[in-house]
């Protein structure tokens, strides 16, 4: 756990201050009851190119205290079909309907709907809980012939994306010969090419990839299976093949740092962690050695439900025979944190928060 931490230090810096600011937008949404969100992901799946379509998979979190409705605009120019929307903690399917943007300034939380814009309105599983979240994920299929084209013997998408988060990925067979944007190219499961970056920018990222045919297919493009072995390329000791060759884009883990006066060598800390490994009934936090940790507390943030905390040293952790993955010395803490386990399919935000003094 503290080397994944560690190994993602530069994402979860700029990770940092947007979820204080989504936080607070929170915070300010609840008195103006108007929608906000935080932790938005865009996974843009390229079609057929004659197609002009591209299905859509966005991951979005609603966070205005007490909203029962989230609305996704469907945007102009594009032509939306096969629409699905899911709640993420438990998988379910939820209901929705399309309304158009005057029926959605009817509503407090899109009182600024645009009434040109149609929207997807989603009635959400459970009201938004005071300082929690309403996970979503909402499927759809977009076809708009000025954003997905062929050019020549190449296909272009070409599309301005104000998500800070996107992937983009490659029929099969396609091979990335361009692109605009600072980006990661991983390959799926299947053997198709992925483009991910983050959008670092005040506005939107003016997107526009590349790519034509050349990139094997079937079996032979199949990646092998990432490693938990040390990479000998990684940045800082301790990084795994599989943690240095994850998406960076789609990591959920938001760390926010509050610090002290310096005098005191403190620092209050809250990280939000999604749990989807079913069975899985406990998180642990194994405590870098030179800090103490005190004050834990935690709640699930798809329910506002308050978690049990308790602090370990290594002896009393080795006497429960828990399993933390890495070596626990004796004198070391650990904070454990309980839940119900996970079951396949669903999932589970957790929103931890522990002071730690290091002199």
């Amino acid at each position: 756990m503290r080397k994944w931490i560690a190994g993602c230090a530069s994402v979860a810096l700029l990770i940092a201050g947007e979820a204080l600011r989504a936080q607070q937008g929170a915070s300010d949404a609840t008195t103006a009851a108007r929608q906000t969100e935080t932790d938005e992901y865009t996974k843009y799946e390229l079609l057929a190119p004659d197609s002009a379509s591209f299905r859509i998979r966005y991951e979005v979190t609603a966070t205005t205290a007490g909203a029962k409705y989230y609305y996704n605009p469907i945007r102009k120019g594009s032509v939306a079909s096969d629409e699905a929307v899911y709640d993420a903690m438990s998988g379910e399917a939820l209901p929705f309907e399309v309304v158009s943007g005057e029926e959605a300034r009817k509503d407090a939380l899109r009182a600024d709907a645009d009434v040109g814009t149609d929207y997807i309105r989603v009635h959400l599983a459970r009201p938004v809980p005071k300082d929690g979240q309403g996970r979503l994920l909402i499927l759809k299929t977009y076809k708009d012939a000025k954003s997905y084209y062929r050019d020549g013997d190449a296909i272009v998408f070409n599309r301005s994306l104000g998500i800070r988060r996107n992937s983009v990925v490659l029929p099969a067979g396609y091979e990335l010969i361009a692109c605009n944007v600072t980006s990661q190219v991983l390959p799926e499961a299947d053997g198709r090419t992925a483009v991910s970056f983050m959008n670092g920018s005040a506005g939107e990222a003016p997107l526009m990839l590349r790519a034509r045919l050349g990139a094997q297919t079937g079996a032979a493009a199949a990646p092998r299976p990432l490693t938990t072995a040390v990479s000998w390329e990684a940045p800082f000791s301790g990084e795994t093949e599989k943690q240095r060759l994850s998406e960076r884009a789609h990591q959920d883990r938001d760390i926010v740092y509050f610090l002290k006066e310096p005098a005191t060598h403190a620092f209050r800390l809250y990280h939000d962690y999604t749990e989807s490994r079913p069975g899985v009934d406990k998180y642990l936090n194994v405590v870098r050695a030179g800090s103490t940790v005190s004050e834990p507390s935690a709640y699930v943030l798809d329910t506002g439900e308050k978690l049990a905390t308790q602090i370990m040293n290594g002896d009393e952790f080795a006497a429960a025979k828990i399993d933390a993955g890495e070596a626990v010395a004796p004198t070391a803490q650990v904070v454990v944190i309980r839940f119900t386990p996970v079951k396949k399919g669903e999932s589970i935000r957790l929103r931890i928060s522990e002071t730690y003094t290091a002199v």
